[in-house]
């Protein structure tokens, strides 16, 4: 991971990938303004692992540029990738809401920029607008709901 500068630009793309989304879409743009000076931009090779299953859930993730694929271990050494995620999507919310460890592994599939808020940004996001709250928790509960039944 290499952290990058993030510019008037990104800002002004992650503010419309946010209003895009179902659990940021209730923020108001002042709510939004006060999130996007603590989102970082990351950079992620190809392979590259952005998190581990069992790993403590420090930030939520917005794919920017690239795709990721969340993959859940299946026997000791294989995986099965159970999602693959790309621009406008997010991931990393579960860990976060619940307060447990990463429930899956995360990997760029190609070079990939990550928009990222750390835990406790999201979470003041998250306590400032309990719209938003309630549609990350219902997301999130469906997630977990699909990769437990994931074949």
């Amino acid at each position: 991971m290499k952290p990058l500068r993030i510019g008037a630009t990104e800002l002004g793309v992650l503010a419309g990938m946010m209003r895009r989304m179902d659990f940021f879409s209730p923020l108001t743009v002042g709510q939004l303004d006060r999130v996007l000076p603590y989102v970082l931009l990351c950079s992620y090779a190809a392979g590259e692992t952005v998190f581990r299953k069992g790993s403590p859930g420090d930030a939520f993730h917005v794919v920017y540029q690239g795709k990721v694929a969340v993959k859940l271990p299946r026997l000791l050494v294989l995986s099965r990738t159970v999602a693959t995620l790309g621009p406008g999507e997010f991931f990393g919310e579960g860990a976060l809401l619940c307060d447990e460890p990463r429930n899956a592994t995360v990997a760029a599939l190609e070079p990939t920029l990550l928009f990222t808020l750390a835990a406790a940004d999201f979470k003041f996001v998250l306590g400032e607008n309990p719209a938003a709250a309630a549609e990350m928790r219902r997301i999130s509960a469906q997630r977990r709901f699909i990769s437990a039944h994931a074949k």
